[in-house]
């Protein structure tokens, strides 16, 4: 993934977003402060709490975090 088009993603007014990897591994990002990003390198703070460094070269794509239609959070895998 182009790493300056996930910096403008976060520059331009933050939504919540899915960080999708080449293994099949996926990371939600609900808040700005879940992620670092610099060009080599990608941040992530699980759900746990702990930070995933991620290589750009395995982000397969970055896809929105859609809200449910009745308004209720989704359940955690």
């Amino acid at each position: 993934m182009n790493v300056e088009a996930l910096i403008e993603r976060l520059r331009r007014g933050f939504r919540p977003f899915v960080i999708r990897l080449t293994d099949g591994r996926a990371y939600a990002v609900p808040h700005p402060e879940f992620i670092a990003v610099s060009r080599r390198v990608v941040v992530v703070v699980d759900r746990e709490g702990y930070p995933v460094h991620v290589d750009p070269l395995h982000i397969v794509s970055v896809d929105d975090k859609m809200a449910r239609k009745d308004g209720r959070k989704r359940p955690r895998k």
